[in-house]
């Protein structure tokens, strides 16, 4: 963790002038109000999806499988900005884990190519292979898995023996059901591949996977189980995370109930995921080992998408301000009311360093769109798109020194924020 310590909490703003101060209170609203937006898109998007998936099932074919695909993306867009208020919110950072954990050893799921091995030192369940194998032994147990269900997926499988590589529910256990392994690595696209640069690189599962008729991969009838099941649990996880910030919610209650715990959790949230964890864990490591495996939508090469939004999302929590899927707006008193009250350059600093990353993330989108994908991006060798992804790196350090100095001038205490060894101790990476 990097710990910044600055002042004890005082007054709420002044009064200046004849403009009433901005009052903590209603930026806290502002951003519960936004919270429970998000979270209601992510759900709306993640129904339709299963709506997508159930189609497929039903009936396999190419175009079913391409509509459940398009579907998984679009769920992604409202999730992805929701990131912004996972830290500094135990709430949501403690039910996280269901529904968006990654990296994931996608052989404990499914079959694997030959290339990903047989074991690994560092998980037993490297290659369970859950939708093959109807008995299983976890922690030493025997488990009937004879029938793919809810408490097997979430609570034996799921972080098995504590390994966080054990990913068995979430958009990413989804995401490889869907698409399968993305076995190009940071080369070129298979020839013969059509339709985007996202489209020819990543994983390329057949519709045949899902159908019990004309059965490729084997257990076609389990995988579209486990696909039912899975994608029926994350409906469900967002449900209870949209409870959680209506009006009698617990998440809004505890930042509506003291706001100056609001406005931390508010900062918490900013400069965690600016820092830490987005900087960090989901792209300067990935970008020193050149390893496409620390790509964050691996299997849909979505990976540039996933950080975009991850941007706006951040944006939205400082600007008070959301964009629902529908096309209305959600908007208040932001934080940056509240900072511009106290020093309207710092509020102007902080909008433009925001800018300036948004546009690094605009520019890594639009060549992922057009020229390669982010695994190709951060290819050994390549100097151009390492660079693209550099920037943006550049640019999130640089708006997480902004929020620095908005937690200071806020005077708001003791704050934690995610730190990542890729940034603050390059060296451990390698060791």
């Amino acid at each position: 963790m990097r710990k910044l310590f600055f002042g004890v909490i005082v007054a709420a703003s002044m009064i200046t002038g004849a403009h009433a101060a901005v009052e903590p209170k209603a930026v806290v609203k502002t951003y519960a109000d936004v919270a429970q937006a998000g979270y209601e898109d992510a759900l709306s998007t993640a129904r339709n999806m299963q709506k997508s998936i159930n189609a497929l099932l039903a009936q396999p074919s190419a175009q079913t499988l391409a509509a459940a695909r398009e579907a998984w993306l679009k769920a992604r867009v409202p999730y992805q900005q929701t990131e912004a208020f996972r830290f500094g919110n135990p709430i949501v950072d403690d039910w996280e884990g269901r529904v968006n954990a990654w990296p994931l050893d996608e052989g404990m799921i499914d079959y694997v190519d030959a290339s990903y091995g047989t074991d690994s030192d560092a998980n037993a369940y490297y290659v369970v292979n859950v939708i093959a194998n109807k008995k299983l032994s976890v922690g030493g147990k025997a488990v009937d898995a004879s029938t793919i269900t809810p408490e097997l997926l979430r609570d034996v499988l799921h972080e098995a023996d504590g390994n966080e590589a054990n990913v068995s529910t979430g958009y990413h256990a989804i995401e490889f059901l869907l698409w399968g392994q993305d076995l190009n690595g940071t080369g070129p696209a298979p020839e013969g591949r059509t339709g985007t640069p996202m489209e020819r690189h990543a994983g390329n599962r057949p519709h045949t996977d899902f159908d019990p008729a004309n059965c490729t991969g084997g257990h076609c009838e389990r995988r579209g189980q486990y696909l039912q099941v899975v994608t029926d649990l994350l409906v469900s996880d967002l449900e209870e995370m949209v409870g959680h910030w209506q009006a009698d919610g617990k998440a809004r209650q505890a930042v509506q109930d003291d706001p100056k715990a609001g406005l931390v959790a508010m900062l918490t949230g900013l400069g965690s995921l600016s820092y830490g964890e987005l900087a960090g864990e989901r792209i300067k490591l990935g970008l020193m080992l050149h390893d496409p495996e620390e790509e964050h939508d691996c299997f849909s090469d979505n990976t540039h998408n996933s950080h975009f939004y991850n941007q706006v999302g951040m944006m939205n929590v400082y600007l008070g301000r959301y964009e629902r899927v529908g096309g209305s707006t959600i908007k208040g008193a932001s934080l940056s009311d509240l900072v511009k009250e106290r020093d309207a350059g710092l509020d102007a600093e902080m909008r433009a360093k925001l800018d300036a990353t948004f546009k690094a993330l605009q520019a890594m989108k639009d060549r992922a769109e057009k020229v390669e994908t982010y695994d190709q991006m951060i290819a050994q060798g390549n100097t151009a798109g390492n660079a693209v992804v550099q920037a943006v790196i550049d640019g999130l350090v640089a708006q997480t020194r902004s929020i620095e100095r908005v937690i200071a001038a806020l005077e708001l205490g003791g704050i934690e924020l995610e730190g990542s060894d890729s940034l603050d101790n390059p060296n451990a990476v390698f060791k």
